[in-house]
């Protein structure tokens, strides 16, 4: 039986032109606003897309005019694909090209049987797995495309992937003392609303955290103190506490490594938000020492709990 991986994720503007098709596409996904009018829903994210597109364009500016998201990923699946020969292995992104029906189509041509799906998304949420699978689930009805799949909805228990979390944070802090140092990890924010109605994703953030600093100690990388927080709010509702801005206000500590934990790939959010907004506020703040950690990208320790991943799910 012919098979196939296929990684899922939000995807991100190729291009300045794309910035609008991006946001468009995002808060039109009842999954983001769960409001049950389709109608309110449309007339929300033509307002929001509005207001916001010139401001996104100009932060993909910053970062050359697209998002590092789709050239990682591209790397990570020729990664895989090096690994694993007689599979497919494919990807497709929520709201930007390459989308779901583009990536099924080739599937479906090249005779695939059996798909294993796995969304980018260490701890699950409504807003990102589930969007994510429903899309492509969505683009397999349209295509005629009747191969089994096979689904992971999370992956933040897995030691290998927790190994490669650590091995990012041991690059960020290459000649620093860990003791110096209070970790942050910072995760997507989400409206409390949305967790509130059921979604495990602030668990998930709190039960990864703890894995991977139990991880950390059993390497000796002890740091001076371990946070939570949350990144990239929208809007006026309550979203969930505390904000990374609050948490670099708080603590005592001048010294600070921030993991983006709810990330595997690097994004805008990560390259911009975190290395430029939230660096010039802990500047402001006085921070003496503020370091992000990469995502785990295509680093080899990630491509090997992909295909970890894989093995499991086979039957």
């Amino acid at each position: 039986m012919k098979e196939a991986i296929v990684l899922l994720n939000m995807g991100g503007p190729n291009s300045l032109d794309e910035v609008e098709v991006f946001l468009t596409n995002m808060f039109n996904d009842p999954n983001i606003l769960t409001m049950k009018s389709t109608l309110l829903r449309r007339f929300v994210a033509t307002m929001i897309t509005f207001f916001r597109t010139e401001k996104s364009q100009e932060i993909y500016r910053q970062l050359g005019g697209k998002s590092p998201l789709v050239g990682h990923t591209q790397k990570l699946v020729d990664a895989l694909q090096a690994r694993l020969e007689g599979v497919v292995i494919d990807f497709a992104m929520r709201y930007t090209p390459p989308f779901a029906d583009a990536s099924v189509a080739r599937l479906k041509a090249a005779g695939v049987e059996r798909v294993y799906l796995i969304p980018l998304y260490p701890q699950y949420s409504t807003t990102t797995t589930k969007s994510s699978l429903e899309d492509y689930e969505a683009a397999m009805r349209r295509g005629g495309f009747d191969a089994t799949t096979v689904e992971i909805k999370h992956f933040f228990e897995n030691e290998r992937y927790n190994a490669c979390i650590c091995a990012r944070l041991a690059e960020a802090m290459e000649g620093e003392v860990y003791g110096d140092f209070d970790l942050i990890f910072s995760a997507h924010g989400l409206p409390q609303k949305i967790v509130d109605a059921g979604d495990p994703y602030a668990l998930h953030v709190n039960r990864h955290a703890a894995l991977i600093t139990r991880q950390l100690e059993a390497l000796g990388m002890r740091f001076a103190a371990v946070h939570v927080a949350y990144q990239s709010k929208v809007g006026p509702m309550k979203w969930l506490e505390p904000s990374l801005e609050t948490k670099l206000k708080t603590i005592s500590n001048r010294k600070v490594l921030i993991c983006p934990i709810a990330f595997t790939i690097d994004n805008s959010e990560t390259d911009f938000e975190l290395h430029v907004e939230y660096a010039e506020v802990a500047h402001e703040l006085g921070y003496e020492s503020y370091r992000v950690s990469r995502c785990p990208n295509d680093h080899p320790l990630f491509v090997e709990s992909l295909l970890e991943l894989y093995e499991k799910m086979r039957p």
